[in-house]
């Protein structure tokens, strides 16, 4: 199946609206085998969404438009994709009824008007699918093998409508199952991994591999299409068990759709790992600034695991709340292996904990992006340098990258 998708709004082309509908829809209809040809944004005007819906149908036999169900005058879809199947209208008295106790129920002196009727306005011989968030009710219109499918616009109610009544009508014009895997990697750039497994992204039939980057991390989908679930997931763990001879110390979890969203999933990761562990951790953030701290509370149960996050941002912090040397201070400064390792050595002294991780290092001025990470491991202590390029808050986020992907390492072991 082909398909374009459609958004319709005039606020969308002038940008004061976010079209988040389109990327959503896109990876949806991706995952259960829908080929999308293109995305198109068009105005309220019913001249341009006529040709909008002629052009589609030359290379597409499904179109999936969002938006423009309103009860305003400026809302033309639903007439729009009528007009172009050559249909008239009834009124639908289930939708009717629903409509007006919509209107009605948190506002008793809320006024009906045919503006309202309007939404309960159906073209002839459509499928009617029900808006379970909101007052317009979706359409589906079929017509030689051709198909529009009209959603609301507002985020919320078309996500709904789609879980729940679109992707099962859709699913069920192909007899084929589609199933997607995701695997997440870190310390390796996109440029890069691309090369790595560029024999596989250029020979690929099914199941199918394609890349996206994140903030610092790259996130591979694999989808594979089949008569059964079995099959598919037989493919699918075969073409990862190759992607991982190639790149497998970049991998650091696989997953289904749940691990896909988010730009990284170390910090619930390696909160998992600690909890299931019963270890102890104690952090001490200098150039973080508790945004390593934050990120692991960001995980229900933590509590059993963090023992201490400290911001210890200026040397005389440095000094009272972790009683570093002011000899080693002013000899090495603060942005040095010498403060990390003193850092973190005393921060485990202090807690009696199973690790621990000092940040310091430079976010801005020459020295942009010099890094130091400490790393108490039961005993044990190393530091570790890098170098990182980008803006301030693009170097924190991957130094906190960096130390989580530390300890997920050392739990590994």
């Amino acid at each position: 199946m082909n398909a374009e998708l459609i958004s319709v709004g005039t606020e969308l082309l002038l940008g004061d609206i976010t079209n988040t509908n389109t990327v959503y829809l896109s990876k949806e209809l991706a995952n259960i085998g829908i080929n999308i040809f293109k995305h198109t944004t068009v105005g309220d005007n019913k001249e341009r969404l006529l040709r909008t819906f002629d052009r589609a149908f030359n290379s597409s036999d499904t179109i999936i438009v969002t938006g423009g169900l309103g009860p305003t005058d400026d809302d033309i879809t639903k007439e729009c994709a009528a007009e172009y199947f050559g249909r008239d209208f009834y009124l639908d008295e289930y939708s009717w009824e629903k409509i007006k106790n919509y209107v009605t129920k948190y506002n008793k002196n809320n006024v009906l008007t045919n503006n309202n009727k309007k939404q309960a306005l159906i073209p002839e011989g459509a499928i009617i699918v029900e808006n379970f968030c909101g007052t317009a009710p979706g359409i589906i219109l079929e017509d030689n093998g051709r198909r529009i499918i009209l959603m609301p616009g507002p985020p919320r109610e078309m996500k709904d409508m789609f879980i729940k009544s679109i992707k099962p009508y859709l699913q069920k014009l192909s007899n084929k199952k589609f199933i997607s895997k995701y695997v997440r990697l870190y310390g390796i750039g996109e440029s890069l991994l691309e090369d790595k497994i560029k024999h596989i992204l250029d020979t690929q039939t099914n199941p199918t591999v394609a890349l996206y980057a994140k903030t610092g991390e790259v996130l591979i989908r694999i989808t594979a299409s089949g008569d059964n679930e079995d099959f598919c997931n037989k493919i699918i763990d075969e073409k990862i068990s190759e992607i991982k001879d190639i790149v497998g110390e970049y991998i650091y979890l696989v997953g289904d759709e749940s691990i896909s969203e988010s730009q990284s999933e170390l910090s619930s990761l390696v909160s998992k790992m600690l909890i299931e562990g019963n270890f102890k951790i104690a952090i001490a953030e200098s150039l973080t600034g508790g945004l390593l701290t934050s990120q692991l509370v960001d995980n229900s149960g933590i509590s059993s695991s963090l023992v201490e996050g400290l911001v210890c941002y200026s040397d005389d912090s440095k000094i009272k709340n972790l009683n570093i040397s002011k000899d080693t201070l002013e000899k090495y400064t603060a942005v040095s292996e010498q403060v990390a390792y003193e850092m973190v050595n005393n921060l485990a002294k202090k807690n009696n904990v199973d690790f621990a991780i000092s940040t310091t290092g430079y976010a801005d001025g020459e020295s942009a992006g010099l890094v130091y990470i400490g790393i108490y491991n039961r005993g044990n202590i190393y530091v570790k340098e890098c170098q990182f390029t980008g803006d301030r808050n693009r170097i924190r986020d991957r130094v906190v990258k960096e130390s989580l992907n530390e300890i997920r390492k050392i739990i590994l072991l």
